[in-house]
């Protein structure tokens, strides 16, 4: 993948993302997937990825998180 390509799909990833989490719309970057689609698919295809690790890479750290929560909190208060 080009450097150009991979710089553009991120930047704007990470725009929409911003956006998203905003606006609450949490399908927009599938309406600006849609947008990119009709114009470049090679780019299309490399947003999509981008949004899709993005967001992965967020709901594992929620998850991380929260685990780190609930082992503090067990040791904290062991069972007997």
């Amino acid at each position: 993948m080009s450097s150009t390509l991979q710089t553009l799909a991120s930047k704007l990833a990470k725009e929409t993302l911003a956006l998203q989490r905003q606006t609450g719309e949490d399908r927009l970057y599938m309406e600006v997937g849609k947008v990119l689609g009709q114009s470049s698919q090679t780019l299309e295809e490399a947003f999509l990825t981008e949004v899709r690790v993005r967001m992965a890479e967020e709901k594992a750290r929620a998850f991380l998180k929260e685990r780190v929560t609930e082992i503090r909190a067990a040791q904290k208060n062991p069972s007997t």
